[in-house]
């Protein structure tokens, strides 16, 4: 029979259990991206040969720390530090996603996906730091406590410990979105509050796309009204979490806000599986009466409006222990990002160090500070010195002509990673002069990152890297076909000879 209830008010007390395997195959699904998109990237980046060679970075943390560093540095990679290790996790994630997709095994398959994904964060060093990375294990440790028992439990079945865990996924939620509004404010950027950044934001984010061009060259009042409504979604709306959940419009309607507010961010911008990943964690919100309407093809079987919460035993009790730890330390990732920069409390900032290294309990924002220029390095080969050549990227700002596109859910991390580099060269020097030496190279593993290789036959004599300042054109620019205008900074370096 179906759930019972209607969409307005439920007679009955909301239950969340289609809710909640929907919502551990969508994880699972955002799982699958995460190890897919990287699986091609990974060698080229941490390899043996690749940007920040994962063996290197721990062979250097132990020398460092001695043990301690199996603490700071929790990866399977300590094993084995090699290439082999690092293709196997990557496909053994893919294997362990597709079955988290199909609900078998719930509690060990996300428990193992976690510990993987952990495992090549940190083997990642910068290239996998981003916040979504930071999210998806925050969110793919919460799975475990709300994954019902069972080897392949139906996706009806109920537990008595998903109450409370689902209040932490709820939790969580509310922490991403209204973080990502309130430190707008806190951090004093008047293009938040004077609602201008959007006039910026379009044109200077990592990766736009096409409509981004649009958006951009719209009037004003578009851009100033989108910031409103973003605050709106962003502040206001995520507390419909706290709304009791029988009041199924109240928080169908801040479902559907909050989600469309992931829809149209990634509409204008391409951010990897973070806009996927957000939108699953609010589908979550939904219970049951909602997900059957919506899926009709999932019911919960004859009885099951009749059926009494399973007592929590044992098993129930204990769940207890690593609910409340969670909860508190998810409460002092908030309470921080809301005090920055004013220091915590050295016990709560004691507690967090603890648990840092799992890169699992996080605090959330967002250009919290809006970039207002675009800088770009663009690498150029040459084989005497007098005549240059670019190296283009599959997907950052470089030809004029070209239309930014669309990626996600892909996430190409050096295209990204290049961004920051263009805002902070010396930072980011560690890795981009080492792109440089396998251009110089003619690598191939590195070259496999970009668009193409101007050097086919026989790699450059030099290489170097120019800054330029890059904006979209106007309607009326763009008449010439160019969705890019740039002007030249200067040289980040001089001409780098290949070593002979």
């Amino acid at each position: 029979m179906p759930v019972s209830g209607n969409l307005l008010v439920s007679a009955d007390p909301p239950r969340f259990t289609l809710s909640r395997g929907v919502f551990l195959r969508l994880l699972g699904f955002v799982y699958f991206v995460a190890f897919a998109s990287l699986t091609p990237q990974l060698a080229a980046l941490v390899g043996s040969d690749g940007l920040l060679p994962a063996a290197g970075y721990l062979e250097r943390a132990h020398d460092l720390w001695g043990r301690e560093a199996y603490v700071q540095l929790p990866t399977l990679l300590w094993l084995w530090p090699g290439d082999a290790l690092l293709a196997m996790l990557c496909w053994l994630g893919i294997v362990l996603s597709v079955a988290a997709m199909a609900g078998a095994a719930p509690i060990a398959v996300f428990l193992s996906l976690w510990a993987v994904y952990l495992s090549l964060t940190v083997a990642g060093q910068d290239f996998l730091f981003f916040q979504w990375d930071l999210l998806l294990l925050e969110t793919g440790l919460l799975a475990v406590l709300y994954a019902p028992r069972g080897w392949w439990p139906p996706i009806e079945t109920r537990g008595p410990e998903s109450a409370a865990a689902r209040w932490l996924v709820w939790g969580l939620a509310f922490k991403l979105t209204f973080l990502s509004g309130v430190t707008k404010l806190l951090s004093n950027d008047q293009t938040w509050w004077g609602l201008t950044a959007l006039r910026y934001h379009y044109e200077t984010q990592p990766i736009p796309t096409w409509a981004s061009w649009y958006a951009h060259n719209a009037p004003d009042w578009f851009g100033t009204a989108s910031v409103g409504m973003m605050f709106f979604i962003e502040l206001a709306v995520p507390f419909v979490i706290l709304v009791p959940p029988r009041f199924r419009r109240v928080r169908t309607a801040g479902c559907a806000l909050l989600c469309l507010l992931q829809v149209l961010i990634a509409v204008s911008g391409n951010y990897g599986f973070f806009n996927l990943l957000t939108v699953t964690l609010y589908i979550s919100l939904l219970d049951d009466a909602v997900i059957a309407r919506a899926l009709p093809w999932l019911r919960a079987p004859a009885g099951y409006a009749q059926r009494g919460a399973p007592r929590p035993g044992a098993r129930g009790m204990a769940m207890a222990v690593p609910v409340t730890i969670l909860a508190v330390l998810s409460a002092l990732t908030f309470v921080r990002e809301i005090r920055r920069p004013a220091p915590m409390p050295g016990w709560s900032d004691a507690l967090l160090g603890v648990v840092a290294p799992l890169r699992s309990v996080n605090g959330y924002g967002l250009f919290r500070v809006m970039t207002t220029e675009r800088p770009e390095i663009v690498m150029e080969g040459s084989a005497d010195g007098v005549a240059w050549t670019e190296y283009a990227f599959p997907w950052k700002a470089g030809d004029l002509a070209r239309a930014p596109g669309f990626v996600q859910p892909h996430m190409p991390r050096l295209d990204w990673q290049m961004w920051f580099a263009a805002l902070d060269p010396q930072r980011q020097a560690h890795w981009l002069f080492a792109l440089v030496d396998r251009v110089l190279e003619n690598d191939p593993t590195a070259l496999g990152l970009l668009e193409h290789n101007p050097f086919p036959d026989e790699p450059p004599a030099f290489v170097r890297l120019v800054l330029y300042r890059y904006r979209f054109t106007t309607p009326e620019e763009a008449e010439d076909g160019d969705w890019w205008k740039r002007e030249r900074i200067g040289s980040l370096t001089e001409p780098i000879p290949r070593r002979p």
